[in-house]
């Protein structure tokens, strides 16, 4: 016994050091890029001088000798778009190829991210992009963060870490420095070429640090380690944080898409309001208002509250109040993000609630009404018993009824507004309910034996010879 147990701690003691180093390099990386966004975002002066002076004095050092504006303009092009994609999809080919298809998601998953979230920022930052004396390239769109930055870390890093550990020896060094120097360059390259601010590039760095590190946390909950579940909760909530990029990315894409391209009647989004407006009366308008009034904040919280609170005098376990807060919190950041990016009109007809402090999609009334109602019916399914337990679905389904037509009814949404909305909440309630497991049993502890039974048990387990007999 006492030989074998020091061969064991190693085993349970190695993991978690070599775990710790990603872990404080990720949070490191996330505490950097918050303060530059905040910095930012503030206009904090001694930042801005660092770097409008850079960006001037790097753009006259540059600006006087071609062949080297054309090398950084050729390292720059290795960190657009298109190459990246291409390296994407490349990596993801020769993984499908050897049917690797959960490192492919990941590929994919990873790389998406990205996609999503440099847009969303810059749009959310409005951060514009430096203005120098002899300009050398022309960037679209705002400076904060920068998206080949951003992208090339992201896309450069995810394959590092998926093809890492097939390389040994002197190519694993080489892989590595090599992808490293080439994301440095590319970052570099667009300090250079003056359509980035220093603290944009690295923005962009620590942003793509971050994401890498909640992607393969999150990454880590399909993975089997030695026939054992991964549980862990830091990976539960990058499971959490990956899908609700990704699910806000979907739905300021769909806003995007009705908004800017939607030039027809989508979804009746013209005559429904209006007809709806045409149709009104004042029984129309007492009860839709009542309505919109128990869908609104106000509403929505005490309700929220009351079923945190039952939830856990009924069950006296914390997970579906965790899951509740989850799906709301989720929720209330989502509809603040996509209002303030889509920016979208109300209706053209008569409104019955004014001065309303956000913009029309999506709607925020339905978005909370859906996670809320129909995450206390997933609770109610799981955890009560008896036919009565289907009374949950009544509220789930009658309630988004009702607040979606008392906000047509009163002219403050469009149809697509309410789709979005419903699109959000099936992806967000899903996310959440698959990664959180909000209906799963803790597991029971087991009674203790008495100590003296124990070692009674554990001597006779030891005692035995092979064939049965005890030993003397």
């Amino acid at each position: 016994m006492s030989a074998s147990t020091p061969g064991r701690q190693p085993s349970r003691q190695g993991p978690g050091r070599r775990s710790l180093t990603p872990l404080l390099a990720v949070t490191g990386a996330a505490l950097v890029f918050t303060i530059l966004l905040l910095l930012v975002r503030l206009q904090w002066r001694p930042l801005e001088s660092i770097d409008h002076g850079a960006a001037a004095r790097i753009n006259g050092l540059v600006s006087g000798h071609p062949a080297l504006v054309s090398v950084v303009k050729a390292v720059t092009w290795l960190g657009s778009d298109g190459v990246l994609w291409t390296v994407t999809g490349v990596s993801a080919a020769l993984l499908a190829y050897r049917r690797r298809w959960r490192l492919v998601f990941y590929l994919l998953v990873t790389a998406a991210g990205a996609l999503v979230m440099d847009p969303i920022l810059k749009s959310l930052v409005g951060r514009l992009r430096p203005v120098v004396a002899h300009p050398l390239a022309h960037g679209t769109g705002n400076s904060f963060p920068s998206g080949h930055s951003l992208g090339s870390i992201v896309c450069y890093g995810a394959v590092l870490l998926v093809f890492l550990p097939a390389t040994r020896g002197r190519w694993r060094t080489a892989f590595t420095a090599a992808l490293v120097t080439l994301v440095a360059l590319i970052g570099i390259s667009r300090i250079l070429l003056g359509v980035h601010y220093l603290s944009d590039v690295l923005g962009g760095w620590t942003l793509g640090i971050t994401w890498l590190g909640f992607t393969a946390f999150a990454f880590e909950l399909t993975r089997r380690a030695e026939g054992q579940p991964v549980t862990h909760r830091a990976r539960i909530a990058a499971g959490l944080v990956v899908a609700w990029v990704l699910i806000l990315g979907i739905i300021v894409g769909f806003g995007e898409l009705v908004v800017k391209d939607g030039k027809g009647n989508w979804l009746g989004d013209t005559t429904i309001p209006r007809w709806f407006a045409a149709h009104r009366t004042p029984l129309g308008n007492q009860w839709s208002g009542y309505i919109s009034v128990a869908c609104a904040t106000r509403g929505i919280l005490i309700v929220a509250i009351t079923a945190c609170a039952a939830f856990l005098i009924f069950t006296r376990h914390w997970r579906p109040v965790v899951f509740l807060a989850v799906v709301m919190f989720g929720e209330l950041g989502a509809f603040l993000i996509s209002e303030r990016i889509v920016k979208r009109p109300r209706p053209y007809v008569p409104h019955l609630d004014h001065h309303l402090p956000t913009s029309a999609y999506p709607s925020g009334h339905m978005a909370a009404t859906c996670c809320l109602y129909i995450a206390i019916a997933i609770l109610g399914l799981g955890h009560a018993r008896g036919w009565w337990r289907w009374l949950f679905l009544v509220p789930a389904i009658v309630m988004p009824i009702l607040i979606a037509v008392s906000r047509m009814y009163r002219g403050e949404h469009h149809p697509t507004d309410i789709a979005g909305s419903l699109i959000f909440a099936a992806l967000w309630l899903t996310a959440a309910t698959l990664l959180i497991k909000p209906n799963e049993q803790p597991p029971r502890r087991e009674p203790r034996v008495a100590g003296g039974k124990l070692r009674s048990l554990a001597g006779r387990a030891v005692s035995r010879t092979p064939d049965g007999a005890a030993a003397r």
